[in-house]
């Protein structure tokens, strides 16, 4: 009798035993979004005149600060699409490698249904945006709800909810509090910058709270119908997942000696810096009459003596390459697989300082040598930095040279070639096309050569980013498994 009790109670009695306080707020948060939409598509007066007032009131005391729109506008990016659909997508592709199914359709499922509802709702109140005297932010499409606010909510909801088993438990409530705060700011910076309403940011809130209750509950439910006990929520989704949803669990510590390793970092940066202002005030103002000086002359004349539409369309793409952006992207692809892969924070490091110490190194070895751009044709127009050394081409090479070092190591498969190749080929191409535009001489080049071989040298001498596979660490998913990911999505349905 005893078994069939248990049978009778499970999964749905036990579910909302258990859960009957958070189900109550769910519900609240739905009842009070479908509140403040019906206020808002009737137009009811009050809340108009709430909305329009504070939504002028932020605009006066905001729109005349510079510094202060900057900050704002940097805020509310974290709340953007492109922010919210990386961040869902490294986590899930993470998961997958780390084979926790369950937890990256729960991922999924929660990030689409935000995805969906923000243009459906959108459409259906179709309601028009803020006019203020001012206009300082940048929107498109209707006003509720809010995007950023509801894909803030559901998504840093979700992560956190995730990956709070990984955390020691005295870190768990201010990383609560942490995402909580993050998700108010994007959500005041969209009142701020004048390009919603206070009540398309407070709907968003109450539907992203309202859809992450759902989906969390149901993930409860759905561990209940496979026998496994309905922890708080305050430990997380999946309690028993935390060695396997930390970041770095297999790492005890980051760099052996660390006082020694900044020390050594920070006087190799002033000796690169060296060699670069150097090298660099050498072929700019000293060079006359040498190969150095012919070559810089001849490079840059040669390539504008050959412009073409097609090849300046050509050159402008590969470019792209070399800039913030795609050098941004990749770096953020590829950190959080290193991660999930080889469960080490030290090859992340050696990316990571890397690309600082290129950027450092670049703006002041630009700003100390001050080289005047090729006298061509700059078709990239005026730059806010000068011409020794390239920026595009330094952040180039070290970026997939970095990459090349952590991968070229760490699997003996036929496609490590491939990251080997690139390091040769981007750079390159980059580098025709930085000098085909006009934009550098080839001395220039040499010095991001410069700067990348001795940076480079530097960290890998300083962290030995690769010192784990010397002693013996294993990828958590082999090479030739990468292609059976999408299994474990597959086995997220079916019971253990």
């Amino acid at each position: 009798m005893g078994a069939v009790k248990d049978v009778l109670r499970r999964p749905l009695g036990h579910f909302t035993e258990r859960t009957l306080a958070g189900l109550a707020l769910v519900l609240g948060a739905g009842v009070g979004f479908g509140l403040v939409l019906v206020l808002v598509r009737v137009q009811w007066s009050p809340l108009y005149d709430i909305d329009h007032g504070v939504a002028q009131w932020l605009n006066d005391r905001v729109s005349p600060i510079g510094p202060l729109v900057t900050v704002l506008n940097a805020i509310t990016d974290l709340g953007g699409r492109a922010v919210i659909v990386w961040l869902v997508t490294v986590a899930v592709v993470g998961l997958l490698i780390r084979r926790q199914g369950r937890l990256a359709v729960f991922v999924i499922v929660t990030g689409a249904g935000a995805l969906i509802l923000d243009p459906a709702l959108k459409t259906l109140v179709d309601r028009l945006r803020p006019e203020v005297t001012t206009p300082i932010g940048s929107y498109a499409g209707q006003s509720f709800p809010s995007g950023h606010a509801l894909g803030s909510m559901v998504a840093y909801g979700a992560l956190l909810l995730v990956f709070l088993p990984a955390m020691a438990p005295r870190w768990r409530k201010p990383a609560m509090v942490a995402v909580g705060v993050m998700v108010f700011l994007i959500g005041f910076t969209r009142v701020a910058l004048g390009v919603h309403f206070l009540s398309d940011v407070i709907g968003a809130w109450l539907l992203g709270a309202a859809w992450l209750g759902v989906t969390a509950y149901a993930f409860r439910l759905w561990r209940l119908e496979r026998g496994r006990p309905a922890a708080p929520l305050t430990e997380g989704l999946e309690p028993e997942a935390a060695h396997e949803v930390a970041p770095a669990p297999d790492e005890e510590k980051l760099l052996p000696h660390a006082r020694a390793g900044i020390a050594e970092i920070i006087v190799g940066w002033v000796l690169v810096f060296g060699a670069l202002y150097a090298f660099g005030t050498f072929v700019s103002y000293h060079a006359k009459g040498t190969f150095l000086a012919t070559w810089d002359e001849v490079v840059p004349t040669w390539f504008a003596a050959r412009q073409t539409p097609a090849l300046n369309d050509l050159s402008w793409w590969w470019s792209k390459f070399g800039d913030t952006h795609a050098i941004l992207l990749v770096s953020m692809i590829f950190c959080p697989l290193v991660l999930a892969i080889w469960r080490r924070w030290r090859p992340v490091l050696f990316v990571a300082l890397t690309m600082f110490g290129e950027l450092t190194l670049f703006l002041a070895s630009a700003a100390a040598v001050d080289r005047p751009r090729p006298p061509v044709e700059n078709l990239d127009g005026p730059m806010p930095t000068s011409s020794f050394p390239s920026g595009h081409i330094a952040a180039t090479l070290c970026l997939w040279v970095a990459i090349a070092v952590i991968v070229f190591p760490r699997t003996d498969r036929w496609w490590r070639w491939l990251f080997v190749v690139s390091a040769v080929v981007m750079p390159v191409g980059v580098a025709v096309s930085r000098m085909y535009r006009g934009m550098h001489h080839p001395t220039d080049f040499m010095g991001a050569i410069m700067l990348t071989g001795l940076w480079i040298g530097l960290l890998y001498w300083v962290l030995r980013p690769n010192e784990d596979v010397h002693e013996g660490n294993q990828p958590t998913i082999e090479s030739e498994d990468v292609d059976t990911l999408d299994d474990e999505l597959a086995k997220a349905g079916r019971a253990d």
